[in-house]
Protein backbone atom coordinates (compact mmCIF):
# COMPACT_ATOMS: atom_id res chain seq x y z
CA UNK A 1 0.00 0.00 0.00
CA UNK A 2 1.19 3.43 -0.91
CA UNK A 3 1.37 6.06 1.69
CA UNK A 4 0.20 9.93 1.05
CA UNK A 5 3.50 11.95 1.11
CA UNK A 6 1.34 15.19 0.55
CA UNK A 7 1.50 17.23 3.82
CA UNK A 8 -2.05 18.71 4.11
CA UNK A 9 -3.81 15.00 3.31
CA UNK A 10 -1.17 13.21 5.26
CA UNK A 11 -2.44 15.65 8.39
CA UNK A 12 -5.73 15.08 7.91
CA UNK A 13 -5.74 11.48 8.07
CA UNK A 14 -3.71 11.25 11.07
CA UNK A 15 -6.14 13.56 13.34
CA UNK A 16 -8.76 11.94 12.10
CA UNK A 17 -7.61 8.36 12.61
CA UNK A 18 -6.67 9.38 16.00
CA UNK A 19 -10.14 10.91 16.68
CA UNK A 20 -11.99 7.05 16.59
CA UNK A 21 -14.08 7.34 14.02
CA UNK A 22 -15.94 3.75 14.86
CA UNK A 23 -16.63 5.88 18.10
CA UNK A 24 -17.99 9.03 16.96
CA UNK A 25 -21.88 8.12 17.40
CA UNK A 26 -20.74 7.08 20.91
CA UNK A 27 -20.72 10.73 21.97
CA UNK A 28 -23.37 12.08 18.83
CA UNK A 29 -25.69 9.77 19.72
CA UNK A 30 -26.30 10.19 23.81
CA UNK A 31 -26.81 13.89 23.14
CA UNK A 32 -28.96 13.56 19.74
CA UNK A 33 -31.24 11.06 21.84
CA UNK A 34 -31.70 12.73 24.75
CA UNK A 35 -32.63 16.27 23.54
CA UNK A 36 -35.18 14.74 21.03
CA UNK A 37 -36.76 12.66 23.90
CA UNK A 38 -36.48 15.78 26.64
CA UNK A 39 -38.59 17.81 23.94
CA UNK A 40 -36.32 19.92 22.41
CA UNK A 41 -37.81 21.12 18.80
CA UNK A 42 -34.73 23.82 18.15
CA UNK A 43 -33.26 22.44 14.92
CA UNK A 44 -30.26 24.69 14.79
CA UNK A 45 -29.09 23.53 18.50
CA UNK A 46 -30.09 19.78 17.66
CA UNK A 47 -27.45 19.82 14.52
CA UNK A 48 -25.28 22.29 15.82
CA UNK A 49 -25.06 19.84 19.31
CA UNK A 50 -25.16 16.62 16.91
CA UNK A 51 -22.18 18.04 14.83
CA UNK A 52 -20.31 18.96 17.48
CA UNK A 53 -20.55 15.97 19.51
CA UNK A 54 -20.28 13.71 16.88
CA UNK A 55 -16.98 14.87 15.50
CA UNK A 56 -14.91 17.94 16.73
CA UNK A 57 -15.72 16.70 20.46
CA UNK A 58 -13.70 13.41 19.33
CA UNK A 59 -10.66 15.27 17.67
CA UNK A 60 -10.40 17.13 21.56
CA UNK A 61 -10.50 14.18 23.27
CA UNK A 62 -8.41 11.49 21.75
CA UNK A 63 -6.07 14.44 20.24
CA UNK A 64 -5.16 15.50 23.81
CA UNK A 65 -4.91 11.61 24.55
CA UNK A 66 -3.28 10.55 21.75
CA UNK A 67 -0.69 13.35 21.87
CA UNK A 68 0.10 13.09 25.37
CA UNK A 69 0.30 9.34 25.67
CA UNK A 70 2.56 8.88 22.93
CA UNK A 71 5.37 7.22 24.43
CA UNK A 72 3.18 4.82 25.95
CA UNK A 73 1.09 3.86 22.29
CA UNK A 74 4.62 3.02 20.66
CA UNK A 75 4.64 0.21 23.42
CA UNK A 76 1.24 -0.88 22.78
CA UNK A 77 0.85 -3.49 20.84
CA UNK A 78 -2.84 -2.87 20.27
CA UNK A 79 -2.80 0.46 18.66
CA UNK A 80 -3.81 1.10 14.94
CA UNK A 81 -6.72 0.83 13.22
CA UNK A 82 -10.02 0.99 14.59
CA UNK A 83 -8.34 1.26 17.93
CA UNK A 84 -6.51 4.15 17.16
CA UNK A 85 -3.17 5.81 14.64
CA UNK A 86 0.05 5.73 16.96
CA UNK A 87 -0.23 9.60 16.34
CA UNK A 88 3.06 10.56 14.70
CA UNK A 89 5.41 13.24 16.71
CA UNK A 90 5.15 15.27 13.48
CA UNK A 91 1.76 15.77 13.78
CA UNK A 92 1.07 16.51 17.63
CA UNK A 93 1.36 20.32 16.85
CA UNK A 94 -1.69 19.96 13.51
CA UNK A 95 -3.54 17.99 16.35
CA UNK A 96 -3.64 20.26 18.94
CA UNK A 97 -4.42 22.85 17.09
CA UNK A 98 -7.19 21.22 14.94
CA UNK A 99 -8.73 20.52 18.48
CA UNK A 100 -8.87 24.04 19.63
CA UNK A 101 -9.73 25.79 16.10
CA UNK A 102 -12.79 23.14 15.23
CA UNK A 103 -14.27 22.92 19.02
CA UNK A 104 -13.89 26.69 19.59
CA UNK A 105 -17.06 27.48 17.20
CA UNK A 106 -19.14 24.93 18.00
CA UNK A 107 -18.53 25.68 21.69
CA UNK A 108 -19.45 29.54 21.39
CA UNK A 109 -22.74 28.83 18.84
CA UNK A 110 -23.85 25.86 21.83
CA UNK A 111 -23.68 28.65 24.84
CA UNK A 112 -24.93 31.27 23.25
CA UNK A 113 -27.98 29.08 22.04
CA UNK A 114 -28.38 27.32 25.51
CA UNK A 115 -28.96 28.15 29.70
CA UNK A 116 -27.07 28.75 32.02
CA UNK A 117 -27.42 25.03 33.08
CA UNK A 118 -26.81 23.48 29.74
CA UNK A 119 -23.59 26.15 29.67
CA UNK A 120 -22.69 24.28 33.06
CA UNK A 121 -23.35 21.02 31.72
CA UNK A 122 -20.98 21.93 28.80
CA UNK A 123 -17.94 22.99 30.85
CA UNK A 124 -17.86 20.07 32.92
CA UNK A 125 -18.07 17.97 29.90
CA UNK A 126 -14.68 19.80 28.34
CA UNK A 127 -13.10 19.92 31.63
CA UNK A 128 -13.68 16.32 31.60
CA UNK A 129 -12.08 15.80 28.22
CA UNK A 130 -8.83 17.88 28.44
CA UNK A 131 -8.42 16.75 31.71
CA UNK A 132 -7.92 13.11 31.21
CA UNK A 133 -5.19 13.59 29.29
CA UNK A 134 -3.15 16.73 29.78
CA UNK A 135 -0.49 17.40 31.89
CA UNK A 136 -0.53 18.33 35.14
CA UNK A 137 -4.21 16.60 35.54
CA UNK A 138 -4.07 13.49 33.70
CA UNK A 139 -7.15 11.96 35.52
CA UNK A 140 -6.44 9.05 33.80
CA UNK A 141 -3.47 8.22 35.14
CA UNK A 142 -5.26 8.09 39.04
CA UNK A 143 -7.05 4.57 39.49
CA UNK A 144 -11.06 4.91 40.02
CA UNK A 145 -11.14 8.44 38.35
CA UNK A 146 -9.69 7.77 35.56
CA UNK A 147 -13.23 5.49 35.27
CA UNK A 148 -15.35 7.86 36.45
CA UNK A 149 -13.96 10.54 34.53
CA UNK A 150 -14.21 8.50 31.07
CA UNK A 151 -17.62 7.72 31.57
CA UNK A 152 -18.47 11.42 32.13
CA UNK A 153 -16.87 11.69 28.71
CA UNK A 154 -20.13 9.69 27.34
CA UNK A 155 -22.60 10.41 29.65
CA UNK A 156 -22.20 14.40 29.68
CA UNK A 157 -23.61 14.34 26.12
CA UNK A 158 -26.92 13.13 27.01
CA UNK A 159 -27.19 15.30 30.14
CA UNK A 160 -26.39 18.20 28.33
CA UNK A 161 -28.74 17.41 25.62
CA UNK A 162 -31.49 17.15 28.45
CA UNK A 163 -30.27 20.48 29.91
CA UNK A 164 -30.49 22.31 26.09
CA UNK A 165 -33.63 21.07 25.73
CA UNK A 166 -35.10 22.35 28.78
CA UNK A 167 -36.31 18.93 29.83
CA UNK A 168 -36.68 17.77 33.34
CA UNK A 169 -35.16 15.07 35.44
CA UNK A 170 -37.36 12.65 36.44
CA UNK A 171 -36.85 9.68 38.00
CA UNK A 172 -36.90 7.43 34.94
CA UNK A 173 -34.30 10.21 33.28
CA UNK A 174 -32.08 9.99 36.44
CA UNK A 175 -32.51 5.96 36.53
CA UNK A 176 -31.10 5.82 32.82
CA UNK A 177 -28.27 8.31 33.27
CA UNK A 178 -27.10 6.39 36.45
CA UNK A 179 -26.98 3.39 34.45
CA UNK A 180 -25.39 4.96 31.56
CA UNK A 181 -22.84 6.36 33.94
CA UNK A 182 -21.74 2.54 35.41
CA UNK A 183 -22.04 1.25 32.38
CA UNK A 184 -19.60 3.74 30.95
CA UNK A 185 -17.33 3.77 33.77
CA UNK A 186 -17.36 -0.38 33.75
CA UNK A 187 -16.40 -0.36 30.27
CA UNK A 188 -13.59 1.72 30.76
CA UNK A 189 -12.19 -0.08 33.19
CA UNK A 190 -12.66 -3.39 31.37
CA UNK A 191 -10.84 -1.68 28.30
CA UNK A 192 -7.69 -0.58 30.80
CA UNK A 193 -7.47 -4.29 31.42
CA UNK A 194 -5.28 -5.29 28.05
CA UNK A 195 -3.16 -2.10 28.73
CA UNK A 196 -1.83 -3.39 32.58
CA UNK A 197 1.50 -4.39 30.49
CA UNK A 198 2.09 -1.65 28.40
CA UNK A 199 1.20 1.20 31.09
CA UNK A 200 3.21 -0.47 33.80
CA UNK A 201 6.11 -0.25 31.54
CA UNK A 202 5.39 3.34 30.54
CA UNK A 203 4.68 4.05 34.39
CA UNK A 204 1.38 5.26 33.68
CA UNK A 205 -1.55 4.24 36.58
CA UNK A 206 -4.89 3.45 36.08
CA UNK A 207 -8.12 1.02 37.87
CA UNK A 208 -6.58 -1.62 35.87
CA UNK A 209 -2.96 -1.65 37.19
CA UNK A 210 -3.76 -0.88 40.55
CA UNK A 211 -6.18 -3.17 41.04
CA UNK A 212 -4.90 -6.25 38.98
CA UNK A 213 -6.38 -8.01 36.03
CA UNK A 214 -8.77 -10.28 37.62
CA UNK A 215 -10.52 -8.22 40.28
CA UNK A 216 -10.81 -5.49 37.81
CA UNK A 217 -13.15 -7.56 35.47
CA UNK A 218 -15.36 -8.22 38.24
CA UNK A 219 -15.43 -4.93 38.89
CA UNK A 220 -16.75 -4.23 35.73
CA UNK A 221 -19.00 -6.79 35.68
CA UNK A 222 -20.65 -5.38 38.86
CA UNK A 223 -21.06 -1.90 37.50
CA UNK A 224 -22.70 -3.78 34.55
CA UNK A 225 -25.02 -5.57 37.10
CA UNK A 226 -25.44 -2.26 39.03
CA UNK A 227 -26.44 -0.69 35.20
CA UNK A 228 -28.87 -3.08 34.39
CA UNK A 229 -30.60 -3.13 38.09
CA UNK A 230 -30.79 0.66 38.04
CA UNK A 231 -32.53 0.85 34.33
CA UNK A 232 -35.77 -1.42 36.02
CA UNK A 233 -36.40 1.82 37.04
CA UNK A 234 -36.81 3.37 33.64
CA UNK A 235 -40.59 2.59 33.36
CA UNK A 236 -42.43 0.36 30.57
CA UNK A 237 -41.36 -0.31 27.82
CA UNK A 238 -37.58 1.56 28.79
CA UNK A 239 -36.93 -0.77 31.36
CA UNK A 240 -37.06 -3.40 28.81
CA UNK A 241 -32.88 -1.70 27.59
CA UNK A 242 -31.59 -3.37 31.42
CA UNK A 243 -30.60 -6.29 28.95
CA UNK A 244 -28.08 -4.32 27.31
CA UNK A 245 -25.58 -3.75 30.16
CA UNK A 246 -26.48 -7.50 31.14
CA UNK A 247 -24.98 -8.62 27.56
CA UNK A 248 -22.02 -6.89 28.36
CA UNK A 249 -21.57 -8.49 31.43
CA UNK A 250 -21.68 -11.96 29.80
CA UNK A 251 -19.55 -10.89 26.98
CA UNK A 252 -16.47 -9.86 29.53
CA UNK A 253 -17.63 -12.71 31.85
CA UNK A 254 -14.57 -15.37 30.30
CA UNK A 255 -12.03 -13.07 31.46
CA UNK A 256 -12.96 -12.94 35.31
CA UNK A 257 -10.07 -14.78 36.03
CA UNK A 258 -7.81 -13.25 34.05
CA UNK A 259 -3.88 -13.18 35.19
CA UNK A 260 -2.32 -9.71 34.80
CA UNK A 261 0.79 -11.81 32.81
CA UNK A 262 -1.64 -12.87 30.02
CA UNK A 263 -4.07 -9.09 30.28
CA UNK A 264 -3.29 -9.02 25.97
CA UNK A 265 -6.08 -11.62 25.97
CA UNK A 266 -8.61 -9.42 27.20
CA UNK A 267 -7.80 -7.44 23.80
CA UNK A 268 -10.78 -9.97 22.22
CA UNK A 269 -12.74 -8.96 24.43
CA UNK A 270 -12.58 -5.29 24.03
CA UNK A 271 -12.61 -5.75 20.09
CA UNK A 272 -16.08 -7.66 21.37
CA UNK A 273 -17.28 -4.46 22.55
CA UNK A 274 -16.40 -2.23 19.89
CA UNK A 275 -18.68 -4.18 17.63
CA UNK A 276 -21.03 -4.82 20.36
CA UNK A 277 -21.74 -1.16 20.78
CA UNK A 278 -22.90 -1.35 17.10
CA UNK A 279 -25.49 -3.80 17.81
CA UNK A 280 -26.39 -2.69 21.13
CA UNK A 281 -26.82 0.90 19.49
CA UNK A 282 -28.97 -0.34 17.05
CA UNK A 283 -31.54 -2.43 19.24
CA UNK A 284 -31.66 0.56 21.67
CA UNK A 285 -32.39 3.06 18.76
CA UNK A 286 -35.38 0.55 18.13
CA UNK A 287 -36.74 0.65 21.64
CA UNK A 288 -36.31 4.54 21.33
CA UNK A 289 -38.82 4.60 18.82
CA UNK A 290 -41.55 2.40 20.03
CA UNK A 291 -41.09 5.01 23.18
CA UNK A 292 -41.41 7.99 21.69
CA UNK A 293 -44.84 6.75 19.22
CA UNK A 294 -46.34 5.05 22.37
CA UNK A 295 -45.65 8.72 24.68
Amino acid sequence: MSVDTHPVRAGFAQVIGSSRPLSWINTAYPFAAAFLLAGGDHVVALVVGTVYFLIPYNVLMYGINDVFDYESDLRNPRKGGVEGVVLSDRWHRTTLWAAVLSNVPFLVALVWLGTGWSDLVLAISVFAVVAYSAPGLRFKERPVLDSLTSSTHFVSPAVFGVTLAGGSFTGPVLAVLAAYFLWGAASQAFGAVQDITADRGAGIGSIATAFGARRTVRLAMAGYAAAAVLMLGAGWPGNLAALVPAVYLVSVAPFRNLTDERCEDANRGWRRFLWLNLVMGFLVTQLLIVMALTS
